[in-house]
């Protein structure tokens, strides 16, 4: 399984629901397929309303330009980076 990338272009904008699309992507399955009991809730691991706001634009409107957040979610190592990326590994 190697590396794979997204770009953080979620339908709603939110960072946390583009992670959502790149795990739904990786496994092959609609988003809406990813539910229990085959597969957990993102919030069982972080909290989506915290991760969406570590990178939301800064308070003058500006994208943030550094950091990352990584977490374990269905078996990726999930990586969410300022650039607006998500990193499955």
């Amino acid at each position: 399984m190697g590396l794979s990338q997204r770009r953080s272009d979620a339908s709603d904008g939110s960072v946390s629901h583009a992670v959502v699309e790149a795990v739904a992507d990786r496994e092959g399955v609609d988003v809406t397929d990813l539910e229990p009991p085959a597969f957990e809730p993102l919030y069982t691991v972080v909290d989506p309303d915290a991760l969406d706001a570590v990178f939301a634009p800064t308070h003058d409107g500006k994208r943030r330009t550094s950091g990352s957040v990584t977490f374990e979610y269905e078996g990726y190592t999930v990586t969410v980076n300022s650039d607006g990326t998500v990193d499955l590994e």
